[in-house]
């Protein structure tokens, strides 16, 4: 690990997901909350959030970088570095007690807001880039950003953690993913621009690509970053065992099933902004309890969440009649664009 002299270089395990790959139903199996030797957050991770609600709901991904006043720049940076403050907060606390720190964080969260506009804006958009990175002094005074990290974090920082990864096909998340959305549209929660954006925005597995090949990069990493696919997950469990070998979780709390009322309890695993309001509060919870439905209903693993093969133009024609055409479209074309992501991670994945 590349951290400075003074800070003991901690153990530190970071699940990259991206929503409805079953990262929840994961760290259900895993047992999470009752590892003996790990410390997290009440809802297993989540810290970005409040950056990532910030950044896409107060409209920072619509604006070109040329548009971001210093105002702007000074709200987004330090929301990230809030959340940043925040997450080694707990990372201290986990050294005191001699315990491994876990978090779980989807992967466009703590991606860098300028990326999408940096293949079209150029040098603007490298500079925003530079503006919202994190200051994590702990971690040397010189700290690097490699061209294959596209987050606003160091690469220093980055090397504190180990990195697992957890992956679905497309053609079950993209759809899985709008589903729930349109179902908080229907509680009035976004209107269709918003749930228009949220869609294309979650849709995508280049940012988990891009990190994993950051973490090939890296000298000091000894070997590839483990990577779930939900389909092992669900069908193979000797993987969930793997995990923790390679990872350093306790083997011997894993479940694989459970009390319907203690899956009642995953609702904690939810995201939520401390910043907000009662009202916003309110909303993230109800919004929290669509996105976990399955998991909160369930009594252990669903094996029919795993069908044995997907024919995506088949899966497009389902779209067309449960969603319309336009949307069928939109969740085809996500679902394509994804493929070579979603099979290069998988062709990394643990096998049994």
């Amino acid at each position: 690990m590349t951290v400075a002299d003074n800070v003991p270089a901690p153990r530190r395990l970071l699940l990259v997901s991206v929503p409805r790959t079953a990262s929840n139903l994961f760290l259900k199996i895993l047992n999470i909350q009752n590892q003996p030797n790990l410390l997290t957050s009440q809802k297993g991770g989540y810290f970005f959030y409040p950056a990532f609600m910030k950044v896409t709901h107060e409209g920072y991904l619509a604006k070109r970088p040329e548009d971001w006043s210093d105002a702007d720049i000074e709200a987004v940076q330090g929301a990230f570095q809030s959340c940043t403050d925040d997450l080694e907060e707990h990372g201290a606390r986990a050294r005191e007690e001699g315990k491994m720190l876990f978090t779980k964080e989807h992967a466009f969260w703590f991606a860098s807001p300028a990326i999408d506009q940096s293949a079209i804006a150029g040098r603007d958009a490298l500079e925003l880039s530079k503006k919202l990175r994190i200051s994590t002094p702990a971690y040397g005074s010189d700290q690097s950003f490699s061209p294959s990290n596209k987050t606003i974090l160091s690469d220093e920082y980055l090397r504190s953690w180990q990195m697992a990864f957890i992956i679905r096909h497309p053609a079950l998340a993209w759809p899985s993913m709008y589903r729930a959305m349109k179902k908080i549209a229907a509680e009035g929660f976004i209107d269709e621009d918003g749930l228009q954006g949220a869609s294309r925005t979650n849709m995508d597995l280049r940012y988990s690509r891009m990190l994993y090949d950051w973490c090939l990069e890296q000298p000091d990493v000894p070997t590839p970053p483990p990577v779930i696919d939900a389909h092992d997950l669900i069908t193979t469990p000797q993987v969930v065992l793997k995990f923790c070998e390679q990872t350093g979780l306790d083997k011997s709390v894993v479940q694989f099933e459970w009390d319907q009322n203690d899956a009642t309890k995953s609702k904690n695993l939810a995201p939520a902004d401390p910043n907000a309001n009662t009202a916003e509060h309110d909303r993230q919870k109800r919004s929290a309890s669509i996105m976990l439905s399955s998991l909160l209903g369930s009594k252990g693993v669903i094996k029919d969440k795993a069908p044995a093969n997907l024919d995506i133009a088949a899966e497009a024609a389902k779209w067309k009649v449960e969603f319309g055409e336009e949307a069928a479209q939109m969740l085809e074309k996500a679902v394509w664009d994804s493929m070579p992501d979603y099979e290069y991670l998988k062709s990394k994945r643990i096998t049994a």
